[in-house]
């Protein structure tokens, strides 16, 4: 198999990535757009994405549009105008504009959709018999020439390079690394709403998030407008059965949408909120991570999904451009490319989640000061316009342009609209 300049392993033994959620997926995209062979193994004997809503932030707008989805996109998102942050009584304490200048700014909209819309649109643009579902791994197990991946069915597989692309519960972080999830001590509900069902302002293209003690509400429209998203999360009880479960009860009297989503949806199913550690290093010699399996996140920055999709067309360049000396380089490169931005918005979406549920006071005019440490609203810059996936890199003697379709770099807005 050819990658990049090098070549490694034998016909019949690609990439192995575990996982086919949007990460996984995303890197199957952007390895078939350079060419490299792949297969990705999952642990669902279907298809399918749970969850609600998702926001992608121009600095995942701009690869996934490279990769082919502007029509998905285009069919089923939301561009979004603006984010407002407001306390449980309904007080303004933050809007962020986005819309068209957020556009202008950084070459592609900041969107929102539906989780199973972005992972149906992946799913078209994959080879589907490089998929293998009902694959529950094992074990993996690394040696000199690569990584042996055995899994429930008694099916063993060779890679090259493996990809741990299995979520927050990954069994290639633990397998590698030996850690846990980290408990939150937050349970999140969720769900989507008609916006027929809703009052008129759930079709507002607005990012809105109240908070409150203990807790805070989002939500935004999704699926073209036609549907509204939600996020509640609030303390996990001491007593599980204490558990709060009806929404209309936990966020009764809360301002405008949230207490009038609340009320709709009713009772709702808990997922227990996790993040992880941030490492040092994710990468070995033919073993790697992307997506929540190397750095899951609290979900008060919205950037899970960005992250993964940045990690996906990273690591996609990183195997694109191998060096002679084998793929162990390739992947110590892409962590090093990775760890330090990841890790940096783990911490800040930790610092985040004290701030959203601290209680109504005085103090919460500061809320700028308190999520980022500055008077000001904070800079998105360095956040979105980050370019994964496209870096000057040496080849052959030569400097490139590193990415599939790179000199589309300046065209992101026009394949969006």
């Amino acid at each position: 198999m050819q990658l990049g300049n090098a070549r490694i392993g034998s016909p019949g033994e690609p990439v192995a990535v575990i996982g086919a959620g949007i990460g996984g997926l995303t890197l199957a995209v952007a390895l078939a757009s350079y060419g490299i062979p792949y297969r990705v193994f999952e642990k669902s004997r279907q298809l399918a994405e749970a969850g609600g809503g998702t926001e992608l932030s121009p600095n995942a707008v701009r690869p996934l549009l490279r990769l082919g989805l502007g029509p998905a996109l285009r069919e089923h998102a939301v561009a979004i105008e603006a984010v407002e942050v407001r306390t449980r009584t309904g007080e303004l304490m933050a809007r962020e504009t986005l819309g068209a200048e957020c556009e202008r700014a950084y070459g592609a909209p900041y969107l929102t959709l539906r989780r199973a819309h972005l992972h149906a649109a992946l799913v078209s643009l994959t080879d589907r018999d490089r998929l293998q579902l009902g694959r529950r791994l094992e074990s993996v197990r690394e040696s000199e020439d690569g990584a042996l991946l055995a899994f429930e069915d008694g099916a063993v597989f060779r890679a090259d390079v493996a990809v741990g692309a299995d979520g927050v519960h990954s069994a290639v972080r633990a397998a590698c690394h030996g850690d846990a999830p980290a408990p939150s001590g937050l349970v999140m509900y969720r769900g989507v709403l008609p916006v027929d069902e809703l009052p008129a302002a759930a079709a507002d293209p607005l990012i809105r998030v109240w908070h409150g003690a203990g807790g805070h509400f989002a939500c935004y429209p999704v699926a073209a407008g036609g549907q509204l998203s939600f996020a509640a999360i609030v303390a996990l009880p001491g007593d599980p059965a204490e558990e709060p479960g009806d929404l209309a009860h936990v966020f009764a009297g809360w301002h405008g949408l949230a207490g009038a989503i609340a009320k709709i949806a009713g009772e709702a199913p808990p997922w227990p909120v996790y993040d992880r550690h941030p490492l040092e290093n994710w990468s070995t010699r033919h073993v790697t991570l992307l997506g929540d399996a190397a750095h899951a996140m609290l979900p008060f920055l919205a950037q899970g999904a960005s992250q993964a999709v940045e990690d996906a067309v990273e690591l996609a360049s990183c195997l694109a451009d191998l060096p002679v000396s084998g793929p162990g380089a390739g992947l110590a490169r892409y962590a090093a490319r990775r760890v330090e931005r990841t890790g940096a918005i783990q911490r800040t979406a930790r610092q985040a989640a004290a701030t959203l549920h601290l209680p109504d006071s005085s103090a919460q005019p500061d809320w700028y000061a308190l999520l980022t440490g500055c008077e000001e609203p904070p800079d998105l810059g360095p956040l979105f316009a980050y370019h994964a996936g496209l870096h000057a890199v040496p080849v052959n003697g030569m400097t490139r342009t590193a990415g599939p379709r790179a000199a589309e770099l300046t065209a992101h807005t026009r394949t969006w609209r």
